[in-house]
């Protein structure tokens, strides 16, 4: 059983920065696929960044040059840089991870822009 633990979130202001951490437990998370997701009020969940277990990364057009995905698989853990925020970034973002043929979620951790 995978458990994914998110946090990091909170209020910034336009134009700030947020780190959000995503901590895994279990075993073989260097061979899983990972990803942070977002939901804001009244919309579907979308993706904002994924990265491979070889390092690959892939971004949401909406958050390319602000936002950066990274892993540290001795810790088990995946991150998400966000800088240059706007409010149109709020919504809840959670932590997905992918051990084929299964996939977790976090429970979510709540991220709103607003001056």
């Amino acid at each position: 059983q995978v458990q994914l633990v998110e946090s990091g979130g909170g209020l910034v202001q336009p134009g700030g920065s947020l780190r959000l951490s995503c901590a895994a437990s279990g075993s073989g998370f260097s061979r899983s696929a990972m990803g942070w997701y977002r939901q804001a009020p009244g919309k579907q969940r979308e993706l904002v960044a994924t990265i491979s277990s070889g390092n690959n990364k892939n971004y949401a057009e909406s958050v390319k040059g602000r936002f950066t995905i990274s892993r540290d698989n001795a810790k088990n853990a995946v991150y998400l840089q966000m800088n240059s925020l706007k409010p149109e970034d709020t919504a809840v973002y959670y932590c997905n991870a992918v051990f084929s043929p299964y996939v977790y979620w976090g429970q979510g951790t709540q991220v709103t822009v607003s001056s």
